[in-house]
């Protein structure tokens, strides 16, 4: 309210709002902003949660006065139905509660469910399909094929997108009494279910929405899909519907037979279940365990929590995506509530009070790594700590609902949660609308479905209460297996000939024991469906078949026997790369909150050895550039050089600001506009002599971050920052210092939290940090010639192999190096590294150009454009992010 509205969202770094148009695109994520100030919309039902009933009644009247929903803008169908819909329709039904109860609301006359109702309206033109799947994207003003629409050519949708309406459209439907609302979201769900693959009752992550024709076809229960069968289940719950819950349980019997491996989840591919279609899962499946407690399959809830719970000890937050040895595969964190969520919903099965810990440490990592000035920001990397400009909607919608939830007591609701049901936005929705408005015939397609032979389908919906009155050791004698499976081991989910056999016989033949010449070695490997062809360039070629293979056990092993020819095709480059660094601006009124990524060198201190940094005020050098004698050196001594990329070797820079006195030195890019939000980091290298002279660190800044530190200079003056391996949390920082007054009397509560942590949890902190992050950066050498473009090679790029079933790898005839499809391989090998590669590069010449892919923004803007991770995001499916 401060800072942002009437704006969609906040902008916690730089305290305004986020106004579509006027900031730099984010590409697809931008999508969930219509002008219609998202976030207030998107909140209304947490405030009652919270007993703000005051505050609600306020939000209510400046929706009223304020919202436009008939702007010329394009918008996501999926994100504007779960935030904005859902959020009206929450709205609306906490007003009426709060009215019937006459305190408060006593004016409200369902103006909340006229605006829910005009938005559904404008929703509508998108499902004007053949197939009834809506189109993904839908202009609120000219809605789909108007010629100033903007929209309407997408031939794709994903799963989730076109099956996360129900709830939402149905309980329009039953407030106003217009059937269409939900007729439409049933057309589209039953449309989905016709086309699922029958022999695997699996659906894809993205459809045709004209054909039914499956674009994507690996099936999995993160993004892209997770949301549908969400919706499936409750909409039996609110709508009484028996199809939904036997199209539910057809799906979940699938999902527990080929995609759950306790305690992972993978994706597989819906044509050949039993092939994995990836060795990484994404932070979306966080959401299924608390789904699970609905269903009432408490053990492989309380797994796979217990899971994701280990990895957020590890890195603080749980990475958008994680391999399945637990390394970093996609670094983000948005501040994602679905492990919250479920953390909710075991604690209420289960009432065990672990899982108030658990709370407890995700509100503790919130308040010392995300809070900021003006709200909560969101990670830019879980292993540096860097902040990105961006707070969404859903953080105060989900995570303060589902927090706050964890820990209330029934005396401090003033409304019974138990009448109301979750949407996937967590709108509260009530349950007695499943015997209002009835308008819609139910058609007896028993038929359809495949009988199973599961008892624990009749714990579906269970009495959370009862479920497990007499034995509160239930879960802990389940998560006790799981206590060390981060850092200690490397689970591997048990083959499915294993399962039936008991234990089954190790592999038959480990990649660092092949031998291209060994006879026996080849009869392995075809009796795996691996084959060996010798190319004219002296490489090996290894293609894999599953089909060819002795046996199912076989074709598994097979595919582990190519999997860890990728690790070892990988462990050489590891073993020579650098993570990226951290600067952390610790002075006012910054105070360890916003902190910046920053490229290694492969000269001077060694940060990652060094746990407490270099700590100093900034000072810009003159020359600027660094190439010559610094001529101010009574301004740099005792202090951190700042100074400008160009004209010299990294070396000679370093070299310059330490005889001055420098206690360290950041090496600003020239290039104006360039970011590490869209550009990879690169280490900078030495001048090819002897650089062990320099003892002092040095680190890099892309444009758009070295200019934070520059602004700041000239707002502030006096601005000292911290560079280290990681950020510090700020019990760190100021550990053994006198906190400015300013610091404790503006922040007494937080502080008190992290003097708390300092006291209780400082072996555990600095126990994470010196196991965090040491392999995630990668250096490609280049020669020193001038004007000569710099490439950006990626270690971890690897060869297409067939798709599905084939995995084809080639190698040297000595070093056996694969090239391989990661998709195609199950998991991967336990590694001593616990980060995924992040593409880096290597500067020798620093007067060499970069032509970089975004655009030079205006220097006021600078502090705005924190972009997404585009290349990583575009690889997610885009609407379900």
């Amino acid at each position: 309210q401060e800072h942002a509205y009437p704006a969609d969202e906040l902008m916690p770094l730089t305290c305004r709002g986020r106004v579509r148009g006027q900031e730099p695109s984010r590409g697809d994520v931008d999508d969930a902003l219509g002008k219609f100030s998202l976030t207030l919309i998107d909140t209304l039902d947490t405030l009652v949660v919270l007993n703000k009933t005051k505050e609600f009644e306020e939000a209510v009247k400046k929706v009223i006065k304020d919202v436009n929903l008939d702007n010329d803008i394009v918008v996501s169908v999926f994100e504007t139905n779960i935030r904005v819909l859902g959020g009206l329709l929450g709205g609306h039904s906490v007003a009426i509660m709060l009215k019937e109860k006459g305190e408060y609301m006593q004016w409200y006359n369902g103006e909340l469910l006229h605006m829910a109702k005009e938005l559904g309206y404008k929703l509508l033109p998108a499902f004007n399909t053949t197939s009834g799947l809506p189109y993904p994207r839908v202009n609120l003003k000219f809605g789909v094929r108007h010629p100033e629409a903007r929209t309407g050519t997408e031939t794709d949708t994903c799963t989730a997108c076109a099956g996360t309406l129900i709830l939402e459209f149905a309980a329009l439907s039953r407030f106003t009494g217009t059937s269409i609302f939900e007729e439409y979201a049933r057309k589209a769900l039953d449309f989905i279910w016709e086309k699922r693959q029958r022999s695997s009752n699996l659906v894809g992550v993205t459809i045709n929405i004209h054909t039914g024709d499956w674009v994507r076809k690996d099936s999995g229960v993160g993004a892209g899909i997770d949301s549908y069968y969400e919706y499936l289940l409750k909409a039996y719950v609110l709508l009484g519907d028996d199809s939904f819950l036997e199209r539910f349980n057809t799906h979940y019997d699938a999902i527990m037979r080929y995609i759950s491996q306790p305690p992972l989840l993978l994706d597989v591919h819906i044509h050949k279940p039993m092939l994995n279609a990836r060795t990484w899962m994404d932070s979306l499946l966080a959401f299924f365990p608390g789904l699970q407690v609905l269903k009432g399959d408490i053990r492989p809830a309380i797994e796979t929590h217990e899971m994701l719970y280990q990895v957020i000890k590890k890195h603080n937050f749980l990475p958008e995506a994680f391999t399945t040895d637990f390394r970093v595969h996609w670094a983000q964190h948005p501040l994602r509530p679905e492990f919250a969520e479920s953390t909710y919903f075991l604690y209420k099965a289960t009432g065990d009070p672990y899982y108030l810990e658990v709370g407890k440490t995700l509100i503790e990592n919130l308040n010392k790594y995300a809070r900021v000035p003006c709200g909560f920001a969101a990670m830019k990397d879980v292993r540096t700590g860097s902040h990105e400009d961006r707070m969404d909607s859903f953080f105060l919608a989900e995570m303060f609902k589902y927090l706050y939830l964890l820990f209330a007591d029934k005396e401090d609701m003033i409304f019974d949660i138990e009448d109301y049901i979750f949407t996937t936005e967590a709108h509260l929705l009530p349950l007695w609308l499943s015997t209002t408005n009835q308008t819609i015939s139910k058609k007896n397609t028993t038929t359809e479905y495949t009988e199973l032979d599961d008892s624990n389908f009749d714990w579906t919906c269970p009495n959370t209460q009862i479920l497990f009155p007499n034995d509160p050791m239930f879960a802990q004698s389940i998560r006790e297996p799981l206590k060390n499976v981060v850092d200690k081991s490397c689970p591997r989910g048990i083959s499915r000939a294993e399962e039936s056999l008991g234990s089954g016989p190790k592999p038959p033949l480990r990649a660092r024991d092949f031998m291209a010449s060994n006879p026996e070695h080849l009869e392995i490997l075809k009796k795996m469906g691996v084959s060996l062809i010798h190319l004219k360039d002296g490489r090996v070629q290894l293609v894999q078949h599953a089909v060819q293979a002795a046996s199912s056990l076989d074709a598994e092993d097979g595919l582990r026997f190519m999997q860890e020819m990728i690790e070892l095709s990988s462990q050489q480059q590891k073993e020579q790369q650098l993570p990226p660094r951290a600067v952390q601006i610790v002075s006012h009124p910054f105070f360890g909150r916003v902190v910046l990524t920053a490229g290694p060198a492969q000269f001077g201190m060694d940060l990652s050895k060094h746990k407490a940094g270099t700590r100093g005020f900034v000072a810009t050098i003159k020359p600027y550039n660094g190439c010559s004698e610094i001529t101010n050196p009574e301004a740099v001594k005792e202090k951190i050089a700042l100074m400008q990329r160009g004209q010299c070797m990294f070396a000679e820079k370093a070299r310059n600001i330490q005889k001055a006195g420098a206690i360290g030195g950041i090496v600003i890019d020239d290039n104006e506009g360039s970011s590490s939000d869209t550009a990879p980091l690169f280490q900078m290298a030495g001048d090819g002599k002897n650089t062990d002279d320099i003892t002092i660190p040095m680190l890099f800044l892309f444009n758009k971050e070295g200019n934070i530190i520059l602004d700041a200079i000239r707002e502030y003056e006096a601005v000292e920052v911290l560079l280290s391996d990681k950020a510090k949390d700020r019990a760190t920082i100021f550990k053994g210092k006198m906190i400015p007054n300013y610091i404790i009397d503006s922040n007494l509560e937080m502080e008190n939290m992290d003097q708390k942590l300092s006291e209780n949890d400082s072996h555990k902190q600095n126990s994470e940090e010196a196991t965090s992050a040491s392999q995630d950066g990668g250096a490609v050498s280049e020669e020193p010639e001038e004007g000569e473009n710099s490439d950006v090679a990626d270690p971890d790029s690897l060869s297409p192999a067939h798709a599905d079933s084939d995995t084809v790898s080639n190698l040297n005839q000595d070093s056996y190096v694969p090239e391989t499809d990661e998709a195609s391989a199950p998991e991967l090998a336990c590694t001593q590294g616990d980060n995924q590669p992040q593409e880096q590069k290597t500067e020798t010449e620093s007067n060499s150009k970069v032509n970089w892919d975004n655009k030079v923004q205006p220097m006021e803007s600078i502090l705005a454009d924190w972009n997404e991770d585009i290349e990583a995001f575009e690889m997610m499916e885009k609407d379900e992010l």
